[in-house]
């Protein structure tokens, strides 16, 4: 059972969601706290957990005949665990909330937000909203997991939302939706057969990666017009474009072949991440 609920968090994407809360609140307070402490620790495994896991459980069919899953491509979920795994992620979750919800009993604000984030986490998957068979509103949503981390922690920690800081959110928003775009391009073939609807079963896989390609190229435009050096961070969309863009003229009968590129894009994210983690050391350092 421990191992079937690890693998359904997908540990390689834990950092994904810590990091952006982290970062963003540590460098709007300077401080190391209670606050961050257990926000990090909310946002590494059990925000993981839930969204994942119960994303495992009602897209159990379609994984069973999608040959990637099974490893950090995610978890076919043995039936036997689903009611498990629906209650571990709950359990998990709740203490976590509960303490963030009183450490921000100063900003109501936040509770706003936080709640917000666990509502895309949990409608992503469940029905009745499945918002992951809602073209378009399967990639906004699934950038919402990613971004909204940050976005509560600034507002938790009281930001000061200025121009630049605006951007540099809307540039991660269009990495998520770049992201998840490309990703359900391997999935076509699976997902049609599993009778799930995404945004590349709709717009065909070729429409998908050029959508993705497009939506990079945005997010590298939107840094360009943030406070220095965090223009530099344009150039991360770089390898995130030459990454996608063999798959520019894939077929739905060859999008299978999209997954090299998602392996990739996998690795590719510990790269951006270390790059991104330079420039925030040198913006708090000049500011």
């Amino acid at each position: 059972m421990i191992r079937q609920l690890l693998l359904a968090s997908r540990p390689v994407s834990w950092i994904n969601t810590a990091y952006p809360f982290a970062a963003a609140y540590l460098l709007t307070t300077g401080r190391v706290d209670l606050v961050l402490v257990v926000g990090t620790l909310f946002f590494l495994v059990p925000y993981n957990l839930a969204m994942y896991g119960i994303n495992d459980v009602f897209d159990y069919e379609s994984d069973l005949r999608n040959p990637r899953k099974g490893g950090a491509h995610g978890a076919v979920l043995d039936r036997r665990f689903h009611r498990v795994t629906l209650w571990a992620a709950g359990l998990s979750c709740l203490p976590f909330v509960v303490a963030l919800v009183i450490l921000g009993a100063s900003t109501p604000a936040s509770w706003a937000v936080l709640a917000g984030s666990l509502f895309f986490v949990v409608f992503y998957s469940a029905p009745p909203l499945r918002l992951k068979e809602r073209p378009l509103a399967d990639s906004l949503t699934s950038s919402i997991h990613f971004f909204s981390p940050a976005v509560y922690a600034l507002v938790l920690a009281g930001a000061t939302w200025t121009p630049s800081l605006v951007l540099i959110i809307v540039a991660f928003g269009l990495w998520g939706v770049a992201s998840h775009a490309f990703g359900a391009v391997q999935d076509v073939v699976a997902d049609r057969e599993g009778g799930i609807a995404s945004i590349a079963t709709a717009f065909g896989a070729r429409r998908t990666v050029w959508f993705a390609l497009v939506a990079y190229a945005l997010a590298g435009v939107a840094l360009l017009g943030v406070t220095w050096p965090g223009p530099l961070a344009a150039l991360l969309a770089l390898p995130y474009l030459a990454t996608v863009w063999p798959f520019r003229a894939v077929t739905d009968e060859t999008a299978s072949a999209a997954t090299r590129g998602w392996d990739r894009f996998l690795w590719l994210n510990q790269f951006s991440g270390f790059a991104v983690t330079l420039l925030l050391i040198w913006f708090a350092a000049i500011r």
